[in-house]
């Protein structure tokens, strides 16, 4: 499950940073000293942290699913804005709630970089906590522009960093669904025999439409062209 929440995090990140790309640099260098202040300030709070606290929280099944909603909704924020995109890049008029999605950053950055602090401090035992802090502060204020800048330098395309955006998005609400399950499982499979004869009907059926869809796309035209010639006609 801890490994599984390792990715979830990692492609936290990188969704976040995608979503920062669409922005001017100098509104992700703001974003990025909020970011830097919020490790400073949450550094309080991450030394009274203990290893089987967060162990706990993240075998708790029900924190777990407190959890997939905050994560369903800012995927569901993230596919809005990628829709919204769109519909500004074939000229529609936005409204005005639409541009707030422009404006919403990543809110699960925040305690991906708690969860980032607690960590290296345990792995770091012995030094000073407040060096630690202000270290991963320095590299995030660092990393957070840089890394935006770099993902539109890479991906100059607007509709291509859109499409890798609306992706990730949907990667990341599928692993918060995961995180849920916990080696649990609500509704047991139903074990039964094959049905042979469900799997030849589905067969045949798909072969049907599949034929259907193949000839209307290779004669649609002939069929378009001869329906004109008899509108000339009459």
């Amino acid at each position: 499950m801890e490994i599984i929440i390792q990715v979830l995090i990692l492609f936290i990140i990188i969704n976040g940073i995608l979503k920062l790309s669409f922005w001017k640099w100098w509104q992700t260098v703001i974003f990025g000293v909020i970011c830097a202040a919020f490790v400073v300030w949450a550094q309080q709070y991450a030394i009274v942290q203990s290893k089987t606290q967060l162990h706990d929280y993240l075998s708790n099944r029900h924190a777990l699913q407190d959890m997939a909603v905050l994560i369903t909704i800012e995927s569901a924020i993230c596919l809005a804005f990628c829709f919204a995109a769109l519909m500004d890049m074939f000229g529609k008029k936005k409204k005005h709630w639409v541009r707030l999605l422009y404006w919403y950053p990543s809110l699960l950055l925040f305690p991906v970089l708690f969860y980032i602090l607690t960590q290296t401090i345990f792995s770091l035992s012995g030094i000073d906590f407040n060096t630690i802090a202000y270290a991963i502060a320095g590299i995030t204020l660092v990393i957070i522009p840089t890394a935006s800048y770099g993902i539109k330098f890479l991906l100059p395309e607007k509709e291509l960093r859109l499409e890798v955006h609306f992706l990730v998005s949907l990667f990341v609400a599928v692993l918060g669904l995961l995180t849920t399950v916990n080696g649990n499982v609500t509704y047991a499979a139903v074990k039964e025999p094959l049905n042979i004869k469900a799997v030849f009907y589905s067969i045949v059926l798909f072969v049907l439409l599949f034929a259907i869809g193949y000839l209307w796309n290779r004669y649609k035209w002939k069929f378009r062209k001869g329906f004109k010639g008899i509108k000339k006609i009459k």
